[in-house]
């Protein structure tokens, strides 16, 4: 949590491990980023829960393999529709990163992919947390996974979704302006409804919205849902961007209903993609396991302690909207 790294740039890039501690070689090459990354981060997390085989595997995505499509795509046009290699149609759909996963793992249970745009990972959550409380499996594999091309980068950067200059990352709140920095990443998490001094934290609530017309009284319901106020969150967690149009909301939240909340903030490290929560909710964890707010991620402080309950605010281009609650455990 403290080897930051800064950029310089419009994207941030994800620091790729050595694959070959997660997968053999020789599948290594036939497999594009967003596989190999979604495979060695389910992989390093069931090797840090110590378990072998995962009860059901579940991912959440809203581009899916997008290096895969874009191949496939301009395969078609370049060679007239004709001869075209299968492997990267196969390979280009957005539940792949789910089935190599179970394919890798030999594992036959549940397997299930949500594309839901901006809320896809909550989706995801959502369904593991019906599939335990329903006692019909158990150690459930989470992930969010996002990866970013060339192309799709130039796309949403002409629709004005990032910045069109450079700026570092550990700058982007620095100055208010139009646009935001490109990011990617996969995170994984193994859900469970045993509790154990060894789990990172306790997910207590998850509330998902669509374009809510008033966000403040939506958070003060959320809390009074889990029977707690604003008094009891010790460190709210925003999806602030750097994009004026996009934090004008967390502006707003920090003056009225966070006002006397410490506040932190994720993006500036992983960057602005439609899972980018799956980050905030591993940054959350490890924070309530730790029991430490690393200096890099605060936005405003207040006393000194160790946080026992946190909740995340998220939303993606101001339509989706996602809130979790973490509690130490």
């Amino acid at each position: 949590m403290d080897d930051v790294v800064e950029y310089n740039g419009t994207r941030l890039t994800v620091i790729e491990p050595d694959f070959k501690e997660y997968i053999d070689p020789k599948l290594i090459r036939r497999m594009s980023h967003i596989i190999k990354r979604g495979v060695a981060a389910a992989r390093e997390c069931l090797n840090d829960a110590k378990v072998d085989m995962p009860g059901a595997v579940i991912t959440g995505t809203a581009f899916g393999c997008m290096e895969d499509t874009i191949t496939f795509l301009t395969r078609m046009v370049e060679q007239n529709e004709e001869l075209l290699p299968p492997t990267a149609f196969i390979q280009s759909t957005h539940n792949t990163v789910a089935a190599q996963i179970a394919l890798m793992l030999q594992c036959h249970e549940y397997n299930n992919t949500f594309v839901h745009k901006g809320i896809s990972f909550e989706s995801a959550l959502f369904d593991a947390i019906m599939l335990l409380k329903e006692q019909e499996a158990d150690n459930i594999l989470v992930g969010g996974t996002e990866e970013m091309v060339d192309t799709s980068f130039k796309v949403l950067t002409r629709l004005g979704l990032y910045r069109r200059w450079p700026v570092s990352n550990l700058e982007l709140f620095a100055t208010e302006s139009k646009g935001t920095m490109g990011g990617e990443g996969s995170a994984f998490f193994l859900l469970t409804d045993k509790s154990s001094t060894d789990n990172l934290a306790e997910l207590t609530g998850i509330k998902t919205l669509y374009k809510p017309a008033n966000i403040e009284e939506s958070i003060r319901t959320f809390l009074k849902e889990n029977s707690l106020s604003i008094e009891d969150i010790d460190v709210v967690i925003t999806g602030k961007n750097g994009d004026t149009r996009n934090d004008a909301i967390y502006k707003n939240l920090s003056a009225s209903v966070f006002s006397n909340t410490a506040l932190a903030n994720y993006k500036h490290l992983c960057g602005e993609y439609p899972v980018s929560s799956s980050f905030a909710l591993w940054l959350a964890s490890n924070i309530l396991k730790k029991g430490i707010v690393p200096e890099v991620v605060f936005e405003r402080k207040t006393n000194n302690f160790a946080p026992k309950k946190v909740l995340i605010y998220n939303h993606y281009q101001n339509k989706y909207h996602s809130l979790m609650l973490l509690a130490a455990v």
